[in-house]
């Protein structure tokens, strides 16, 4: 009986540890299959022909970016975190800064993502080179909040394969936005545009629609101002792309 128990006893202890051995095994399989997937997306997010990055909203610090982008702008991600909103501010055309701002605000104001074109050229360069960006919130805090913004940017000036459908392309999106621009403008104002493009003066339109003068002139400020256009030039040529002849 002494020696049965005895036997028992092992044997229980040998399963155990048997059992125990095995979750072992299968622990480490996993690790090492996980290790080997972490491995190969990284090696995808630095290969993408895309320049990935993520960023601090509340300082426009770069926390992450793939080799892609540290390449394409001379700066390693160490020099981008250090930089902060100066790092954007050295890449990027003066003239298209101020975008950076109005992506960060835009978030702030939840939106859902923000895209774009800009001019960015390589530390030490003169020659700037146009992107095209797509910016979505990433992670938020307790409150909701946006706090980090993952964004992507195409090279357009490598996209020499399919010139004739960049353009019309870049054209077809131009001609939405004004679309919708255009659907902004009230019936009367409608008609104004219309006339204005014939190249009727603020005169000859108040007869044509039995306006006064000053009431044509208040409608083509208007115009100009949902168009966001500065004169009358700017305000005949984006008429004119969305149809009015």
């Amino acid at each position: 009986m002494f020696t049965y128990c005895l036997f028992k006893t092992y044997s229980m202890q040998t399963g155990s540890d048997s059992g125990l051995h095995f979750s072992l095994n299968a622990l480490q399989k996993e690790n090492e299959h996980l290790k080997n997937r972490i491995h190969w997306l990284e090696s995808v997010l630095h290969h993408v022909p895309a320049m990935i990055y993520s960023y601090d909203n509340n300082n426009k610090s770069v926390t992450w970016c793939n080799d892609r982008l540290a390449e394409t702008v001379g700066f390693s991600a160490d020099e981008m975190t250090g930089m902060g909103i100066e790092f954007f501010r050295h890449i990027m055309h003066p003239d298209d800064f101020k975008l950076a701002a109005v992506a960060q605000q835009s978030f702030i104001n939840n939106k859902a993502q923000f895209g774009g074109l800009a001019r960015i050229r390589k530390k030490g360069e003169i020659d700037y080179r146009w992107l095209l960006g797509l910016e979505v919130p990433f992670t938020h805090d307790n409150n909701g909040r946006v706090v980090e913004i993952i964004c992507a940017f195409l090279d357009l000036t490598n996209a020499v394969d399919t010139n004739a459908q960049l353009s019309e392309a870049l054209a077809a999106i131009m001609r939405r936005q004004n679309e919708t621009l255009f659907n902004k403008l009230t019936p009367r104002e409608k008609d104004v545009l219309g006339m204005a493009v014939k190249g009727l003066n603020n005169k000859e339109i108040a007869q044509s629609l039995n306006l006064s003068r000053y009431t044509v002139e208040t409608h083509r400020k208007n115009i100009r101002l949902k168009l966001k256009v500065r004169n009358t030039s700017e305000l005949v040529a984006i008429a004119r792309k969305i149809g009015f002849e």
